[in-house]
Parts: structure tokens; C-alpha cells; sequence
């Protein structure tokens, strides 16, 4: 749907979410539904609502790792909103990158420009921008073919008796509540591997993980890690109702990033050391 109306994909979720499209008559209630040869499409959108065209955006702070004529590492802070989406139109981190960077305009989706992956708006950390076409797709691949690593720190409920363990389970939209995920039969590969940094008795059982994504589905650290009952501090979404401890956001952080150069060939290594918040919190559980 996204290809036909020209919207961005999280966009083209919210559609068929709501109930919007309907195949050959029939509301469609998944977006993995195939649509077979002679039957019909019909869309039904909001226009107030429709994707609007990026712009640039100086206000927005933009901190910059590393740069050059092929890529930017951005070390996002929380709170900033990757690209726009559903509820969120203005002031985010690619408005800002196409205010300093306006040759992005040509990479990749209009509303998304250089975007490879992204993080959710609490999340803090490290992510790559291509600055061209030739170097979104390579990155993109290299995503997709699990070549481009992501490792984040998480702080999470409870005690682990393994020091390592792997999650494997599909993740897709909740039956229940479709701005929600959640991990079910009918949901895309989803596998997470995490590894035990260490554990804090105070102010409860609590433990620090380091966790690598071998898929990028949303939400999938916090829908794995709630899934297996170690639901992330902060996380009023799958929380399941435990204490937030003074964190306005989900105790998770993008840490280290490590990727091949597009045009060099060569192998990079980034690192982000834990903001003040998240940094202050963890120093009073040891």
C-alpha cells in the first residue's frame, strides 16, 4: 500500500490498523495480506492526515559522531522522534538531518530521507545515516543480511539464572491492541540474544543486559524481554504495571554500533557511553 499511495510504511500500518483498506470489498486486518491477481484496492484516507513533504528543520539538535561524503552516525538523545509518523509531524531527527545534510532529500523514502534504521522515540544511542542513494542501499543490506551490528544496554525486572540466552519469537501487531506489539504465530522472525552485565538487589531485583538484535522489528527488545517476564525499568507500555523508579522514559540505550563503509570497504566501530539519566539511575542500584 505504501508503494501505491506514496505514504511511508509506519504510515501505511496505521491505515490498514484503522480499519481503512479494503480488498475486493473485504476490510483488511494484516498488512502481510497477499493481494492476488484481478482483485481491487480501495483506500480511504483522511486528507487532514495524509504524509506531508519534510522540512528541513535547523532547530532540531543533531549530534554528530562521525561524518563523511557517504554516511552520518548520530548519537540520538530520547525524547526525539526519528522520522514523522503517525502523531508526529514536526521536530524530528531527520528534519534536522536535512537541514544540514540537503542532499538527503534524494535518499531513499520522502519522508525518511538517508534513514536505515531507526530507534523509538525513548530510546537513546547510535544509528547510521546514508548521504546517498549507492550507500543507503549497501547499509540497508547489510542490515538486512544481519552484517551490521547493534548492541544496547537494558536495564530489566528480575534475575536471570543463565548468563546468556537467546529469544526467538515472532513479533507482529497485538490482537487486542493494534498500537501495541506483541509477540504472536502470525508476526515476522523476530530473535534477540542477550548477555548478563550484572544485577542490583536495590531498589529490586534488577538486572543490566546487553542485548544484540539479529531482526529490527519494533519494539522487539521490550516486547522479547516483557515476553519472558524481565520487562524494561521505564517501560509503561509492557511494564505490566511495575515501577517506572523516577525514569521518564524506557531504560534502553543504543551502545555500540559496528558496520562496513559503503565505498571504503573498511569495518567501523562506534560506542555511546549511557546518558546522565540513565547513568544516575544505575549508579544508585549498586
Amino acid at each position: 500500500m505504501a508503494l501505491l499511495t506514496g505514504c511511508s510504511r509506519s504510515e501505511a500500518e496505521r491505515v490498514i490498523a484503522e480499519g481503512h483498506v479494503a480488498i475486493s470489498g473485504t476490510t483488511a486486518t494484516t498488512r502481510s495480506r497477499r493481494v492476488c491477481e484481478g482483485e481491487t484496492i480501495d483506500v480511504a484516507v483522511d486528507p487532514v492526515r495524509e504524509p506531508l513533504a519534510l522540512e528541513a528543520d535547523w532547530s532540531v539538535s543533531v549530534p554528530v559522531v562521525y561524518e563523511d561524503e557517504d554516511l552520518v552516525v548520530v548519537d540520538k538523545p530520547a525524547g526525539l522522534v526519528v522520522h514523522p509518523g503517525a502523531g508526529t509531524r514536526q521536530g524530528t531527527l531527520a528534519a534536522g538531518l536535512l537541514a544540514r545534510y540537503p542532499e538527503l532529500a534524494g535518499v531513499g523514502e520522502a519522508l525518511r530521507p538517508g534513514i536505515v534504521h531507526r530507534l523509538d522515540k525513548g530510546t537513546s544511542g547510535l544509528l547510521v545515516v546514508a548521504r546517498n542513494e549507492p550507500a543507503r542501499r549497501d547499509l540497508a543490506a547489510q542490515l538486512t543480511e544481519r552484517r551490521m551490528e547493534r548492541r544496547y544496554l537494558a536495564l530489566v525486572w528480575g534475575r536471570f539464572e543463565e548468563g546468556s540466552g537467546v529469544i526467538d519469537a515472532p513479533i507482529g501487531r497485538s490482537d487486542r491492541d493494534r498500537t501495541r506489539m506483541a509477540v504472536t504465530a502470525s508476526g515476522r522472525e523476530a530473535r534477540t540474544r542477550y548477555h548478563v552485565i550484572s544485577s542490583f538487589a536495590e531498589p529490586g531485583p534488577l538486572t543490566l543486559l546487553e542485548c544484540s538484535l539479529e531482526t529490527g522489528r519494533t519494539h522487539q527488545i521490550r516486547v522479547h524481554l516483557a515476553q519472558i517476564g524481565h520487562p524494561l525499568v521505564g517501560d509503561l507500555t509492557y511494564g505490566r504495571g511495575r515501577r517506572d523508579l523516577g525514569l521518564d522514559r524506557v531504560f534502553l540505550h543504543s551502545a555500540r554500533l559496528r558496520l562496513v563503509h559503503p565505498r571504503s570497504r573498511e569495518e567501523m566501530v562506534f560506542a555511546s557511553e549511557l546518558p546522565p539519566d540513565l547513568r544516575s539511575l544505575l549508579a544508585s542500584s549498586c
